[in-house]
């Protein structure tokens, strides 16, 4: 197993290295895998070409899912994130890997891409919910309760089951907007701006899965999975091949910042059935996240 680095938390641990590397030598079964890779859209990664030909992606793509679906619990749940115009590709490599599709998620941003010379403006990123077998291990129906549209006529007693259009998750968008949850430089700047919001992860993570279980991020980014899987009392696995990124993820997990809280987001679902039973009820905060036992020590494999 080739892994550069450990950072063991007590319930979280990240791995510094190639997934690709990595995944085939995990002992623990995942519930649930946030799948969000590079897009391949020619961005300036300092441990990835993101520049490679569309066959040769898709075949890691097609790799990568094959070695979580052999990682996950029967009935085990992917979310796979990427572009709206790679849908096709995304929904193949899902379908040739073993993989059940269960919805097609629309996350309407709330900002918009300048429409081009022949196509409308892009407004939204696909996410592919798939299990592994034709019934989800777990699946935790969702209540919120969104502003009424000036339609409705009447006031909701118990709010309205999450569909597979999510438009009530802002994405961080650059610069100023990006607000006080975005990482930032000591100079002020973004540290990675495709840094995925709390709000999508604690989703995600309520919808599939339960207390104690193992989640999966085979390309962690900036460690939002891991931060949000903690809070919920889940175990989490976070591979990610880039040195500075795996550090921000250690920082995150060790001392958590106000904006990475979850506990702002509990009335959002308090219509949940069984939200007692999925969302631990002794929420972390800045004062006690660090003390949860957690280990610094840092070795090399």
């Amino acid at each position: 197993m080739s892994i550069k680095k450990v950072i063991q938390h007590p319930s979280q641990k990240v791995l510094l290295g190639n997934c690709l590397q990595i995944l085939p030598n995990l002992t623990d079964n995942a519930a649930v895998t946030f799948l969000d890779p590079p897009f391949n859209q020619q961005k300036d990664y300092a441990s990835h070409n993101d520049d490679l030909p569309e066959n040769e992606y898709w075949e890691m793509m097609r790799l990568v899912c094959s070695q979580i679906f052999e990682k996950t619990s029967d009935g085990g749940a992917v979310y796979f994130m990427q572009r709206e115009k790679n849908s096709e590709h995304v929904l193949r490599v899902l379908r040739e890997t073993g993989w059940t599709f269960q919805n097609l998620i629309i996350w309407k941003k709330m900002t918009s891409a300048v429409p081009g010379t022949m196509r409308f403006g892009k407004a939204f990123q696909t996410i592919v919910f798939a299990t592994k077998g034709k019934r989800p291990r777990v699946f935790n129906r969702l209540r919120i309760n969104p502003p009424l549209l000036k339609h409705h006529k009447y006031e909701r007693e118990n709010g309205i089951f999450v569909t597979d259009v999510w438009d009530d998750i802002r994405e961080l968008t650059s610069g100023y907007f990006a607000g006080d949850e975005a990482i930032r430089t000591e100079k002020g700047e973004r540290f990675h701006k495709q840094q995925s919001p709390i709000s999508l992860l604690l989703r995600i993570i309520l919808s599939s899965s339960k207390v104690g279980d193992f989640v999966l991020d085979p390309f962690a980014g900036t460690g939002t999975t891991a931060v949000v899987a903690k809070q919920l009392k889940r175990n989490s696995v976070s591979i990610e091949i880039d040195k500075e990124n795996a550090d921000s993820i250690e920082k995150r997990l060790d001392s958590v910042k106000k904006a990475d809280l979850i506990e702002k987001y509990y009335k959002d679902y308090q219509f949940t059935e069984n939200l007692a039973e999925i969302w631990d009820k002794n929420p972390l905060t800045p004062a006690n996240f660090a003390d949860q036992g957690v280990n610094r020590n840092l070795f090399a494999l």
